[in-house]
């Protein structure tokens, strides 16, 4: 099987792991968010609401982010260089990619998660009517300018992990050194640019598309109107998703990938 496909199924089975599992904590952390509160918009109940149009985007937007980053990471040496310009480059297109599917379903999941609307139908319907086929990239820029610095910080810092206990030990990673290097590197990055979630959140759950606009006017606003602690809402359960799920997110992308490229399931995980 070709590296690119090895890739994209590897990057797709991770994605889908993480959405499902942790499901409840990332609903946490979006109803800490939203303007009317953690308790307004929902509390502990219903926590799964909004699941399925996770699904729906979790496989694409993962699998299209490690398609191309894989791909740049392969041959894009020549023009990015080694090391963690390389990393970087190749995290920011493929964050790129994969918000082109993520986008959509993260709106449409995060009305629903903070009891905006009841079913995946009724969500759809009313992002169309009340701001057309844009209205389900809204969000999409600070989406993007969330994920970039995340990539930046959590990338290159679990290929530089990797790289070391590869030295230290004097052989390839195992899959789980890889999922715990993954799960650190993720909780640190998520507390760093937990403002720039909170900015994307309030564009997504602003169903009109009138109050929230544009990632530094939100952010403005925010800490105008809330405080500085505004921007650290849901910070909590963020950084323990995120830890948790770049544990499950990388150990199922490192052994679903050895397993596609036959690297016979001894537990090495190369990079």
């Amino acid at each position: 099987m070709s590296e690119f496909v090895s890739s994209l199924l590897a990057g797709a089975a991770a994605g889908m792991s993480v959405d499902i599992a942790l499901y409840p904590i990332d609903t946490l952390k979006t109803r800490a968010q939203s303007v009317e509160g953690f308790w307004k918009a929902g509390g502990f109940t219903g926590v799964y609401r909004g699941l399925s149009a996770a699904v729906v985007g979790s496989a694409p937007g993962a699998a299209l982010f490690f398609s191309v980053y894989d791909s740049v990471k392969r041959g894009g040496s020549g023009v990015f260089g080694d090391g963690a310009s390389l990393h970087m480059a190749a995290a920011a297109m493929g964050e790129a990619a994969a918000c082109l599917a993520r986008v959509p379903t993260e709106n449409v999941k995060q009305k629903m998660q903070a009891g905006l609307f009841g079913s995946m139908r009724e969500t759809v319907s009313a992002i169309h009517s009340t701001q057309g086929a844009r209205g389900f990239y809204a969000g999409y820029g600070t989406t993007l300018m969330r994920e970039i610095p995340f990539s930046f910080i959590q990338f290159p810092l679990w290929e530089a992990m990797k790289a070391m206990r590869a030295r230290s030990a004097e052989r390839p990673v195992t899959a789980i050194e890889g999922a715990l290097f993954g799960s650190i590197a993720g909780g640190f990055s998520a507390a760093v640019t937990t403002p720039l979630d909170v900015a994307k959140t309030r564009q997504m759950l602003d169903v009109a598309g009138e109050t929230y606009v544009g990632m530094v006017p939100t952010l403005r606003k925010i800490y105008a109107e809330e405080g500085a602690s505004a921007l650290f809402a849901g910070v909590y359960p963020r950084v323990t998703w995120i830890t948790i799920g770049g544990f499950v997110f990388f150990g199922a992308y490192e052994t679903v990938k050895r397993k596609l490229s036959g690297d016979g399931g001894e537990g090495a995980a190369k990079f």
